[in-house]
């Protein structure tokens, strides 16, 4: 059997210290990247393999990162999941997932339960109306980073990924409005996550450029469930004065809201535009198919990921940073006049 390549293997051929070759391939922020590339060079070509055990007891770290989401059912949450995933076994990282089911009471039973001894770094999607606040912050002092991702806490001191909510929506509305639509309502989703407050205020921002109707009784927030949407959609429905057409703040809301609207015998796209928001594959199996604004899930469980990597390896040397991803338009039959 071959002899193992150890770290004094390297630093011995490149002549550098065996530190300066573990700090590099730690991906430290102290060491110079001319250095860094030669050492990940000669680490590929010997075929390294790194001794996570050893390193964990030497460093401190333990190769592990902790996820805590809401579901692992929803398309969207799976994406993000999978971007994770590819990012962290590639850097010789295990996951360990948290799902609260959406509960406020079980993600704090998590939290309080969590060892965060064991745990690197925590990518974070918090409930709805999550009350853990004290315990992140807690976490975040004892020097475990955090990074939020889609549904975040808002005025808290740690880095976070999210989709562009506001202009999503803003495009949203505006291609309604241009298919002619003149009496959009919105049905969003609770009021205390700041991405349904942004999704909000993208609607209300396109109907004030555009001089069309706002009118407070079209705008109905609750859940994120089809039930929910189709709810939301009959008490519209039921209204004097109806809309034409909707933007909900996922695509479930949206289905939901779709059927609904068959179920009153509403001609989709034609009378009534119905437009979403995720690009969930539920939206090319209903009929009529669902024009939506698609979330880059998978590309932010990547960057996510990065990015906590990046402070573990350089702990208290980064600043907190706030990626914002953009949005695609994808129109289908849902809006389309001609149906």
């Amino acid at each position: 059997m071959s002899k193992r390549t150890t770290i004094k293997d390297i630093a011995k051929i490149l002549k550098i210290s065996s530190s300066t070759v573990s700090r590099a391939l730690c991906d430290s922020y102290d060491v110079n990247p001319e250095t860094r590339e030669k050492v990940l060079k000669l680490a590929k070509k010997l075929n390294y393999k790194r001794d996570f055990g050893a390193a964990g007891l030497a460093g401190g770290k333990t190769h592990n990162i902790g996820i805590i989401l809401p579901h692992i059912t929803v398309h969207y949450f799976s994406m993000i999941i999978t971007g994770i995933q590819e990012i962290a076994l590639a850097q010789g990282y295990k996951i360990i997932l948290y799902v609260t089911n959406d509960s406020p009471q079980l993600e704090k039973d998590v939290l309080s339960d969590l060892n965060v001894q064991n745990l690197d770094g925590l990518l974070v999607c918090v409930c709805t109306g999550s009350e853990s606040r004290s315990y992140f912050e807690q976490i975040i002092e004892q020097g475990t980073p955090i990074v939020f991702f889609g549904r975040i806490l808002d005025n808290i001191l740690a880095s976070s990924v999210q989709q562009d909510s506001y202009n999503g929506a803003f495009k949203a509305v505006e291609y309604l409005i241009q298919q002619g639509y003149k009496k959009i309502a919105h049905i969003g989703g609770p009021s205390h996550h700041l991405f349904t407050q942004k999704r909000l205020l993208g609607y209300t921002d396109a109907l004030i450029k555009h001089g069309m109707e706002l009118n407070p009784e079209w705008i109905i927030q609750s859940g994120f469930s089809q039930n929910n949407g189709e709810q939301d959609m009959e008490t519209l429905w039921s209204l004097e004065k109806k809309p034409d057409a909707v933007f909900a703040v996922s695509d479930r809301k949206a289905v939901g809201a779709i059927l609904a609207l068959k179920r009153n015998n509403v001609q989709i796209g034609k009378n009534f535009g119905v437009i979403g928001f995720t690009n969930d594959p539920m939206s090319t199996i209903i009929s009529p198919t669902l024009s939506t604004i698609a979330e880059p899930a998978f590309e932010i469980g990547k960057q996510s990921c990065e990015l906590l990597l990046r402070h573990i390896a350089n702990k208290n040397k980064i600043q907190t940073r706030e990626i914002v991803l953009s949005g695609e338009l994808i129109v289908r039959e849902s809006t389309n006049r001609d149906n």
